[in-house]
């Protein structure tokens, strides 16, 4: 089999793995896609622990959240000293955003992309993400709000990308960026219309 294929289904079922589903069932005994809002992410992990298992909520939270940031930089990591071009490290970072949130262990439901999505984006082009994940973590001290505050720093990324880079190395497109952010937007649609309707709910 092509060494590249390999690398391509590696990335998209390492990032299917649901830490935070696992986590959560295998310390406190809790299916967090039955509380809260369902997702198998940092935020959901942490809302529904806070009331289920409140002595594990922030060390399982954290964990989530390192777990899920770091297995798309692993792979890519790997890919990379495997003599992988950029070419194949961008279809694998989108891949495992894609593995995050249609995850082949879960019926192909998953999480919402924004801690994986930003770990591959820092492998990729950190300046941009780092800028990125400073203003998401401003927003989120500021407004308290998880999914808004993780669409303005995706949004940042975009615009900082334009800015640093508006000819991506090798690849000369922004495509893979732009496939990221739909992938996380499309999953945040729930939120965003929340957002509208004034029911989001606030992470104190």
């Amino acid at each position: 089999m092509n060494i590249n294929i390999i690398l391509y289904l590696t990335a998209y079922i390492i990032a299917g793995i649901p830490f935070g589903f696992i986590l959560a069932k295998v310390f406190t005994g809790v299916d967090i896609r039955k509380e809260g809002s369902g997702n198998i992410g940092t935020t959901n992990v942490l809302r529904v622990l806070k009331e289920k298992a409140p002595d594990m909520a922030k060390k399982l939270t954290i964990a989530t959240f390192i777990l899920d940031i770091s297995k798309g930089i692993v792979v890519l990591s790997i890919a990379k000293l495997l003599g992988a071009d950029d070419n194949v490290l961008w279809t694998m970072a989108v891949l495992s955003v894609i593995g995050h949130c249609f995850s082949p262990f879960l019926g192909f439901e998953g999480g919402k992309g924004v801690a994986t999505g930003f770990g591959v984006l820092l492998f990729m082009l950190p300046v941009e993400a780092t800028i990125a994940i400073l203003i998401w973590f401003i927003s989120g001290r500021v407004l308290k709000v998880s999914s808004l505050s993780s669409l303005i720093g995706l949004s940042a990324f975009i615009i900082s990308s334009y800015i640093i880079h508006p000819d991506i190395p090798v690849i000369h497109t922004h495509a893979p960026i732009w496939i990221v952010a739909f992938i996380i937007f499309y999953k945040h649609i729930p939120n965003i219309i929340r957002l509208f309707k004034r029911e989001e709910s606030k992470v104190v």
